[in-house]
């Protein structure tokens, strides 16, 4: 009679602890329900683009190429023998995925399903007709786009669940539009969280194995509670059960700016960062390589109104310790302008608060110069360097300097201290140990006075941006 009991009590907690749609089956999740369920308010997206015919882009091409292409002399003769070919426009068409969040028909999905599409059609699993889709806004930073078709009210609907709370080890389902297999249905669990893979400035994926192919971005990848807890994103192309979907958490807030009719505003520092390692942790005094080295503080932008400085250490935002670029920049981002937020600075080897008044992020920022080549040699100094002093505005200009100033890096000594941490011919000295240095004689006065510490940090300047280079000297 007792062992019955507790049978019976095992099995009333099963159905307490595993969600109704998930009914365990010899040991095995059933994803039957979740599927048939949350499958109703995904769709299928075929986007048409229209381009130019291959003439017309072979004459675009030779109007624009230098005249000593070595393609030119060819497209000249094929022209004057079959003279110019007639432009016939062609139609490109692509597949993706998305889901419905609103009863009155607002869809989810990639930006990159949508952008530069002339024609967006979107089909709907209980419906033969596909219906055009407008797009309400799109994020291109976050690979996020929302769409709007016009199919009545009483659609099917998802909702965004909360992709922090999830952990590594849960069930998911991907449901999506892979290779044009409409409404495809994989299952799989959380593999990862806060994957950075180089798409975009805001990385932090969610890794999942649940099969996830080409056609499958924008759709939905499902908790068991049947709430969206990723937008399927990226995959590794040579990979197996690896792929990335967008969080849930990070997409709702974008999402509903772009309903809302708002531009998608995010918070701006002005300052380019670097990270830390234990090299120059060690030259700006900190016990351990945590923090945000700044490289760049861009003149008139917040961060200089509220007086920071190149070379400080960024510790803590609002109150929070700050271990790396990444998270400073999300945490920032994720702010909006005319937001205030104090920073806990590190500055020679005290601490400094500083009050920002937050701007407005503009798309992409990057500040990049071409890079021009050593036009003469010279002797190498103690840090295994060869060095001259940069030559008037000309040269200036080009290495991305506002005026003359700092020694020019001509050669790097193979197997040197400079080699062994990334210092490159062109970049360009412009401080030790935040000390200007203009000439050999300075900055040899530099090494000499930082020997008994043993290291010396160099402020470089590398195709128009600030880059932190910390050398160990050699004592003796």
């Amino acid at each position: 009679m007792r062992m019955k009991r507790l049978l019976t009590l095992c099995t009333l907690l099963t159905f307490l602890v595993i969600p109704n749609f998930v009914l365990a089956k010899n040991g095995l999740p059933d994803f039957t329900d979740l599927a048939e369920q949350a499958g109703k308010a995904v769709v299928n997206i075929s986007t048409t683009k229209n381009v130019a015919g291959g003439s017309q882009q072979m004459q675009e091409f030779f109007k624009n190429a230098p005249k000593n292409h070595p393609f030119r002399e060819f497209f000249d003769q094929f022209e004057r023998y079959f003279g110019q070919q007639e432009a016939v426009p062609r139609k490109l068409s692509s597949l993706g995925s998305g889901f419905i969040i609103s009863a009155d028909g607002y869809i989810v999905t990639n930006n990159h399903v949508v952008a530069e599409a002339d024609e967006i059609k979107v089909k709907l699993l209980s419906r033969d007709k596909p219906y055009d889709a407008k797009v309400i806004g799109r994020d291109p930073e976050t690979d996020l786009a929302l769409l709007k078709i016009e199919a009545g009210n009483g659609l099917p609907v998802l909702e965004f669940g909360n992709s922090d709370a999830t952990r590594v080890g849960e069930w998911v389902l991907a449901i999506g539009n892979p290779f044009g297999l409409g409404h495809t249905v994989t299952a799989g669990i959380i593999s990862g969280k806060g994957r950075y893979i180089g798409a975009g400035p805001f990385d932090s994926f969610l890794q999942t194995d649940a099969s996830i192919n080409p056609g499958n971005s924008g759709g939905p990848l499902i908790g068991m509670d049947g709430k969206v807890v990723g937008i399927n994103t990226a995959i590794v192309p040579n990979g197996q059960g690896i792929g990335f979907a967008t969080p849930a958490s990070q997409a709702d807030k974008i999402i509903q700016q772009l309903k809302s009719g708002k531009k998608v505003q995010r918070g701006w520092l002005g300052i380019t960062m670097q990270e830390l390692d234990e090299n120059t942790a060690k030259g700006v005094g900190l016990r351990e390589p945590k923090g945000v080295l700044v490289a760049q503080v861009i003149p008139g932008d917040p961060a200089d109104k509220a007086g920071m400085k190149t070379g400080d250490v960024i510790i803590k935002a609002t109150g929070q310790a700050v271990d790396n670029p990444a998270a400073l920049l999300k945490r920032i981002a994720a702010m909006r302008p005319g937001d205030k937020v104090q920073l806990t600075v590190w500055r020679l080897n005290r601490t400094v608060e500083l009050n920002v008044t937050l701007g407005e992020r503009k798309p992409n920022y990057v500040a990049e110069r071409e890079q021009p080549g050593p036009k003469r040699s010279a002797p190498a100094s103690e840090l295994g360097l060869g060095l001259r002093p940069v030559e008037g505005g000309e040269e200036a200009q080009a290495l991305g300097l506002p005026k003359p100033q700092g020694l020019l890096i001509m050669e790097v000594k193979p197997g040197s201290a400079a080699a062994q941490v990334d210092i490159q011919p062109g970049d360009v000295i412009i401080e030790a140990n935040q000390k200007p240095v203009n000439t050999l004689e300075q900055l040899r006065s530099v090494i000499v006075g930082s020997r008994p510490s043993g290291m010396v940090m160099l402020l470089l300047k590398r195709q128009g941006r600030n880059v932190f280079r910390a050398i160990t000297l050699d004592k003796n």
